[in-house]
């Protein structure tokens, strides 16, 4: 008899401990949803009530983009402690914004009078512009959104999309390690509306941390955006492969990847390069390793060069080296010692190897293994069907008329077509113009 009252009381006391301790009985969590107000601010509710004072409440969040570390952030919402409380966060976007599409994970912490703690499961949300009634194609690699236009439109821009991947795999060995999102607004003023303070000749942004495009392209517009994607999405394909705290590309390696992968060249950045050549003024490629010249001529050509040094170090040397020199570059080489251990020569060799091609009309293959092409570099002229590319045109044109209004800082802003910037963004963008 006593053993059974003894039971009784030890499994009574096991029944009321818990209650006692655990913070899952004392701290009860009634929402934590978040308003979406894209794209000025994301608002992260939160209701919680316990038998204490609730006395700390935190949002703990994760931005889904790459990163050297995983780094998760705090906001802390004002509320008065009370025994139940209903607060919220403000992720103002005019402080630190996000691109379109962009996901976060996010959870809360909270803490009453009594010393209990409770953390929330984690939650996942995506900073969606419900603005727009969204239709998507998807491959492997890409998700492409579109609002306006028909199905022959998209499919169009998704098969440039992935023709130029696969020239990317073919040229240089490499392929998207994570997926891509391509958001593709009706016009340019429906893409800055999407922007946080956008400059008023913003036609598309590539955000490369978190493997994004977003771009204004009318169903009229379809040959520039299949080259303006191509472009962009090359830029965030070579940036996946070659992230690292350790080392950057060259901005000629960078832009005449991304040229190179459009296609053939048009007949203004060829006839840019002859002049040059014939002037014997082209620019050296150590001084186009740096960001190019805010002078519209001097960017033309920078661009044209920088296509050309790729041209020159694919027919010549093939894939594989190209390969070996981005990883080189990945792991914290410099250009000269990337350059060396890849092709035998630094820059300085490199420039000297791709003027004697120049001037000489033929790139000869010098692969010790096997001859990979014979090919000629003179710049030709193209058939006028060729088009200059619409946006470096654009480029071009604001240049000329900011060289005259804003000074040398203003040059700045507008030197390239794809320019590192911010547009209201805290973290790197390329940044498209508007086409002519």
């Amino acid at each position: 008899m006593i053993k059974r009252i003894l039971l009784a009381t030890l499994a009574l006391l096991l029944l009321l401990i818990p209650a006692s301790v655990s913070a899952d009985n004392t701290i009860t969590v009634l929402d934590t949803s978040v308003d979406i107000k894209f794209p000025i601010a994301l608002v992260f509710n939160l209701e919680v009530e316990s038998s204490a004072d609730i006395v700390d409440a935190r949002l703990h969040y994760q931005v889904d983009k790459m990163n050297y570390a995983q780094v998760t952030s705090e906001g802390w919402p004002d509320f008065v402690p009370a025994t139940r409380v209903e607060t919220s966060w403000i992720w103002d976007m005019r402080k630190s914004s996000l691109p379109p599409g962009a996901a976060i994970t996010y959870w809360w912490t909270i803490k009453d009078a009594a010393g209990n703690n409770l953390e929330t499961s984690p939650a996942r949300i995506c900073f969606d512009d419900s603005r727009h009634e969204w239709q998507s194609l998807t491959s492997s690699h890409l998700t492409l959104s579109w609002y306006e236009g028909n199905d022959s439109f998209a499919r169009e821009l998704m098969n440039a999309c992935e023709e130029g991947l696969g020239r990317l795999t073919q040229d240089i060995g490499t392929s998207p390690e994570q997926p891509i999102k391509i958001y593709v607004y009706a016009s340019a003023s429906d893409l800055q509306g999407a922007m946080i303070f956008p400059q008023e000749w913003t036609g598309g942004a590539a955000f490369t941390e978190f493997g994004i495009i977003a771009i204004g392209i009318s169903p009229g517009q379809l040959d520039w955006g299949k080259g303006a994607l191509v472009h962009e999405l090359t830029h965030l394909v070579v940036h996946q492969a070659t992230f690292s705290p350790y080392g950057a590309l060259p901005t000629w390696l960078d832009e005449g990847l991304a040229m190179y992968n459009e296609g053939e060249l048009a007949s203004s950045f060829q006839s840019a390069l002859q002049q040059a050549i014939s002037e014997d003024t082209l620019i050296s490629v150590r001084s186009l390793c740096s960001p190019f010249s805010a002078d519209p001529g001097k960017a033309y050509l920078s661009y044209a060069e920088s296509y050309s040094l790729v041209d020159y170090l694919l027919a010549n040397y093939g894939q594989v080296e190209m390969l070996n020199l981005l990883t080189l570059l990945k792991q914290g080489n410099t250009y000269d010692e990337a350059l060396t251990q890849v092709y035998g020569f630094d820059i300085d060799g490199l420039d000297a190897r791709w003027r004697g091609t120049l001037s000489a009309g033929t790139v000869i293959a010098v692969n010790q293994d096997k001859v990979i092409a014979s090919r000629s570099c003179e710049p030709k002229v193209w058939q006028e069907a060729k088009q200059p590319h619409p946006a470096l045109t654009a480029v071009l044109s604001a240049l000329a008329t900011s060289l005259a209004l804003a000074g040398a800082l203003a040059l700045r802003a507008y030197s390239e077509t794809s320019i590192e910037g911010t547009a209201g963004f805290d973290f790197p963008a390329k940044i498209r113009r508007i086409p002519e």
